[in-house]
């Protein structure tokens, strides 16, 4: 790659470099490529549960090692990118990533799921954090957004993801030769686009951002984001066993919920920038959060396969341009830098992503999994009342600067 001046954005007249407009689709492969794992992960979940005989509060329980491992990854993941940039920590990440899916096929017993998990997590959380720095220094070249866009592929790597799950699992398949061939191509895949991201001088030894202070407003800001991808979380993991336990679907037709999901999400993504400049900020994240309850609701009241579909596909599409909303409304937080904000923001948002699968499991075991569904109806009525809050301290805009945001 030639050289590259890393040292301030793109102004508004500067061309945008062939090699930074390599950089952007190697690094959105990347984003593409991590959804399509977890979704073909995601859908044969309900295989593995059989295979060894998990009740839901086992399974859960299981799933908080995921949790556990990608929470203590995140701070040694921002550690590294800092010391050598995001290129070979995302291409580290990928790697492991990729190997990792295939553990949990393995697995004989209980506890050996929940290692097998846990270095999942661990890797997931490492290519997570270096993967959004590769795309935050891309951004930097380009004179408009580019990050939902880059999002978007994450959630299309999902459905493309649910789909190829759900045909192989109607086949009959047995998980670990589904699970292995998935890890190998996306190991391969994976290095040859890590090589054409922006070299590790684009964002290596940056200066560390100022600690936020916690207003209250972050602090409601923060309670958004935990509801938000408190759902996103509980679908990934929970769909798929939904459809089959409460829905009685195939194993093939139970991946239809995650795809559904998926496929709204993806859109959502792809169009949220332009909801929230017709729509404002709080009226996007009332009528999604409303939308979102209501798919909880039909998916809880009227458990037929279909009815279930249509209700995941409804909390997709409304949770889908909250996230990124909430981050831009903490950027413009009178007092607080920007990247701080958004950093406390953040951390709230994946506590809920983290912490969704293992509390439906938990609620499964004493009210059933309608039970576990219903909490999504509550925590998207939160974000309804706590909407307001996204009004901005200033007007929103199209900002230069790029905004971090998590999967």
């Amino acid at each position: 790659m030639t050289d590259i001046d890393h040292s301030s954005p793109a102004n508004d007249t500067a061309p945008v470099s062939r090699d930074v407009r390599t950089a952007r689709w190697a690094v959105s492969s990347i984003f593409f490529l991590t959804g399509m794992g977890t979704a073909n992960w995601a859908v044969r979940i309900p295989a593995l549960q059989e295979r060894l005989s998990l009740t839901p509060a086992q399974l859960g329980f299981a799933l908080l090692g995921v949790s556990a491992g990608a929470i203590a990854a995140m701070p040694l993941a921002g550690r590294l990118v800092a010391r050598y940039g995001s290129r070979p920590v995302t291409r580290v990440g990928a790697l492991a990533f990729a190997l990792a899916l295939a553990l949990p096929a393995l697995a004989r017993s209980l506890p050996l799921l929940v290692a097998a998990l846990a270095v999942l997590g661990l890797a997931n959380g490492l290519l997570d954090v270096a993967m959004n720095a590769q795309a935050a220094a891309v951004q930097r070249h380009y004179r408009q957004p580019i990050m939902s866009r880059v999002h978007a592929l994450y959630s299309f790597g999902g459905l493309a993801g649910s789909a190829i799950g759900g045909r192989v699992a109607s086949y009959a398949i047995d998980v670990r030769p589904h699970l292995f061939t998935v890890a190998g191509s996306l190991a391969v895949l994976g290095f040859l686009f890590g090589e054409r991201m922006l070299p590790a001088s684009a964002d290596a030894a940056t200066e560390h951002s100022s600690r936020a202070r916690l207003t209250r407003r972050l602090a409601l800001l923060g309670l958004i984001a935990f509801c938000v991808l408190f759902g996103e979380g509980a679908m990934a993991n929970w769909s798929a066993v939904y459809l089959r336990e409460v829905a009685r679907a195939t194993p093939g037709f139970a991946a239809a919920g995650f795809a559904a999901f998926s496929l709204t999400m993806a859109t959502g993504r792809a169009l949220g920038d332009a909801l929230t400049t017709r729509l404002g900020a709080v009226r996007l994240a009332r009528f999604g959060g409303a939308l979102a309850a209501l798919g909880a609701l039909l998916a809880v009241a009227a458990p037929l396969r279909w009815s279930v579909v249509i209700g995941f596909a409804a909390i997709g599409a409304g949770l889908s341009s909250i996230f990124p909303t909430v981050l831009a409304s903490a950027a413009r937080t009178r007092g607080v830098s920007p990247g701080s904000a958004i950093a406390a923001v953040s951390m709230c948002g994946y506590s809920g992503l983290l912490a969704g699968p293992p509390i439906i499991g938990a609620v499964a075991s004493v009210l059933t999994l309608r039970g576990g569904v219903a909490l999504l109806a509550l925590s998207s009525v939160v974000v309804v009342f706590l909407a307001r809050t996204l009004k901005g301290e200033s007007e929103p805009g199209v900002g230069k600067q790029a905004v971090l945001v998590g999967v």
